[in-house]
């Protein structure tokens, strides 16, 4: 038995390769399934098996396409009432791969569907040695209830039975392979160490450490981080059956006059991948920007609408074709053009831009202390604020600016900060679209900031591994 861990880091997303010796499984596959295939390869086995342990909020899967490649049958939960071809399963259902049996437990409370995979090693012994619990349990963690309006106390209910009635149930020994690490908001506050036992979380994990259900309830459905809108989205796209790679539209290059007819139009949107600093330089009127080098999926899948072409400015046409498979993991499918030389294509060709003027922390800080007249607006998440903040500043996290403007006078300058610049610049590119003109992003954030010696660390801001939470 072999089991391999594939991480991709902006999601913070763990799928599995579980091996014998001529086949084997995929666990929570991502979209773009190249990589299980090319392992698989190396490995000499054959895939045979899909495991899917929830419709996944955060992302779309890789399934189907999967599926369509090596002829494996696909194995989900019953009760998602999955619209493609599937395998369904219920608690008790049990299968064999080679010297492997794989035992299915319902476990829900993250989603209603969730189930999660026990595997008994039958060549080394009788009991658990692994299961793949999906978002159940995580390393210091446990899922969130509250996606579905309305439902989170029943599901965090149940989400209390699936923990401590069933997976804790299982040998300390057993190994623990979450599908969500550090970073990921399908949870609060996941450790950055990506696998786990069972022991281990039963003695050190904080959620499970609650004493009632009363009180587990009460703390998983309060003070919840901010659920992004693709999440609905995308758990709806995986139970459907996502659209077949092979199938999507394929960037392609455009000058520069063809780009803006393009732009003008109210059937796309125009996204800048580039670095904050250059974008604030200069940019195409109403680009929304999603700094490339930040925390680019989630941002995308949260803040840019559905259902529209996306036109692309970056550096090059790889980073853009990078950005599109990004924009596909967060069911995004429709990237169609590229701005084939970038600005400098745009400007000759005698087209107007706009600006967004970066501050230093330093002169932020003469700013502040010289008390003049504008509005400081934090636009990180509320526990980042509250664990750090400068004096006067207001809380408006980045993705409540589409509707939360209003609460803005535009008639004084705006200036956007952040943990180190990347979703002020977003902020200010929303601000610039709703026709504020007086509009800073301080570049470096709260983390330059402080650096500077104007503030104290925020905790959170420096942490190393949470990049999806604080869109560094």
């Amino acid at each position: 038995m072999i089991v391999q861990q594939f991480f991709v880091k902006g999601l913070a997303h763990s799928s599995y390769l579980l091996g014998g010796s001529n086949t084997c499984a995929i666990v929570d596959p991502r979209r773009d399934v190249e990589i299980y295939l090319q392992a698989a390869k190396d490995m000499g086995m054959k895939i045979t098996h899909i495991f899917e342990t929830h419709l996944h909020a955060d992302f779309v899967s890789g399934h189907l396409d999967l599926a369509e490649k090596t002829g494996a049958a696909i194995y989900t939960s019953k009760s998602a009432r999955c619209s493609f071809k599937h395998t369904p399963v219920k608690q008790g259902d049990t299968f064999k791969i080679e010297d492997m049996q794989i035992k299915v437990l319902e476990t829900p409370g993250h989603t209603p569907e969730h189930v999660s995979y026990v595997v008994v090693d039958k060549a080394r012994g009788k009991e658990p040695v692994s299961v793949f619990c999906g978002d159940t349990l995580f390393v210091g963690d446990v899922g969130r209830p509250d996606l579905f309006p309305g439902k989170a106390k029943v599901l965090a209910s149940k989400l209390y039975n699936s923990l401590h009635n069933k997976l804790l149930k299982l040998p300390d020994f057993c190994e623990v392979y979450p599908a969500h690490g550090a970073g990921s908001l399908c949870g609060r506050a996941m450790g950055a160490k990506r696998t786990s036992t069972i022991g281990y979380e039963r003695k050190y994990n904080a959620a499970l450490q609650i004493n009632t259900r009363e009180e587990f309830i009460k703390s998983l459905t309060t003070n919840m981080p901010g659920a992004p809108d693709h999440f609905s989205r995308c758990s709806a796209i995986n139970g459907k059956g996502p659209a077949l790679t092979r199938t999507l539209p394929v960037l392609t290059r455009v000058n520069a006059r063809t780009f803006k007819k393009m732009a003008d139009s109210n059937k796309t949107v125009v996204v800048d991948i580039r670095a904050y600093e250059t974008f604030g330089g200069q940019h195409v009127p109403g680009a929304y920007h999603i700094d490339f080098g930040g925390n680019f999926a989630t941002f995308a899948g949260w803040i840019l609408p559905p259902g529209k072409d996306i036109l692309i400015i970056g550096n090059s046409f790889e980073q853009a074709q990078e950005s599109a498979v990004w924009l596909k993991r967060v069911g995004l499918d429709r990237a169609v053009a590229y701005l084939e030389g970038g600005m400098f294509a745009w400007v000759v060709e005698g087209l107007s831009t706009a600006h967004v003027r970066q501050l230093s922390a330093e002169e932020l800080y003469v700013m502040t202390t010289k008390g003049e007249e504008m509005i400081l607006v934090d636009v990180r998440a509320p526990r980042e604020y509250e664990s750090g903040h400068i004096r006067g500043a207001v809380n408006i996290p980045v993705a409540d600016l589409r509707t939360r403007y209003k609460e803005l006078d535009k008639n004084k300058p705006i200036v956007l900060i952040c943990s180190t610049g990347h979703r002020s610049s977003l902020g200010a590119s929303i601000l610039k679209q709703r026709r504020f003109k007086n509009v800073y992003n301080v570049a470096g954030g709260m983390t330059g900031y402080s650096a500077a010696g104007y503030s104290g660390e925020c905790p959170i801001c420096v942490a190393p591994h949470i990049p999806a939470f604080t869109g560094k």
